[in-house]
């Protein structure tokens, strides 16, 4: 899945928000690069500006000013058309609460992407089947959302976001809504993906999920560190192996 490289190059990226009348900055000049095949974990608590973040990372709203480049694209210059088409092709996008429309089947959700995308009906299905499969839902691509369990609901919404076969893939507290061992059955399978090549961020408040990432950072007051300091920068990060100390300090 991966070619090397730059995937992510964030640069002082700011987003100001009006709060009581007053401007205040939700992001503080965030600088972040992240290269293919990798898997990073941003945690901070709520408030912190990690969901802000992500919705700058997966195109769902533009920062006031700064740049930011995904997979060689300039996103900051984009027309909403234009960045609707980024999101389709080049974003992967697992939430907290599935988003899978309840009168579809887990394939009927799997393909919607796809048929976004102007992808024939017969390569849809194939598709949409292939990466079922690939989530171990082989046995229930016709059941409905209301006939599937928490876990496998997040698995179908983890094939919806791997069919497109994007570059990245951005989770959003994807164990949030699931009970603890569930949640540590989705863990592994996105530990799995990312070994097989895939570029993952994973956006969270939680420090045990988090670790589970290769590089983790600390998301506060709108800006964004490595071992809980005040700098701006997330370039190169903290590898798995040193994560504990950042993270306790989160």
């Amino acid at each position: 899945m991966t070619n090397g490289g730059r995937l992510i190059d964030i640069r002082d990226l700011t987003k100001r928000h009006k709060m009581g009348g007053a401007s205040v900055n939700t992001l503080d000049g965030i600088s972040l690069q992240v290269e293919r095949g990798e898997f990073v974990a941003i945690v901070g608590p709520s408030g912190s500006g990690k969901t802000t973040l992500m919705n700058m990372i997966g195109c769902l709203d533009l920062p006031d000013s700064g740049s930011y480049m995904l997979d060689d694209v300039r996103i900051t210059e984009l027309t909403d058309n234009k960045l609707a088409g980024i999101r389709n092709r080049k974003i992967g996008f697992i939430f907290q609460s599935f988003h899978l429309l309840p009168k579809l089947t887990a394939l009927d959700n799997v393909e919607l992407p796809l048929i976004y995308g102007g992808v024939p009906a017969k390569a849809r299905k194939e598709r949409a089947l292939r990466a079922l499969e690939q989530v171990g839902l082989k046995e229930r691509v016709h059941h409905r959302p209301s006939q599937l369990s928490g876990g496998q609901q997040q698995r179908v919404a983890i094939a919806r976001a791997l069919v497109t076969e994007p570059p990245l893939l951005l989770a959003d507290e994807p164990t949030g809504a699931l009970d603890i061992r569930t949640g540590q059955e989705v863990l592994a399978l996105i530990e799995r993906l990312h070994a097989n090549g895939h570029t993952i961020v994973l956006i969270t408040h939680d420090k045990e999920v988090a670790m589970r990432a290769s590089r983790v950072l600390v998301m506060r007051d709108g800006r964004l560190s490595e071992g809980g300091g005040d700098g701006h920068e997330a370039g190169s990060g903290i590898p798995h192996g040193s994560s504990q100390h950042l993270v306790e300090q989160a």
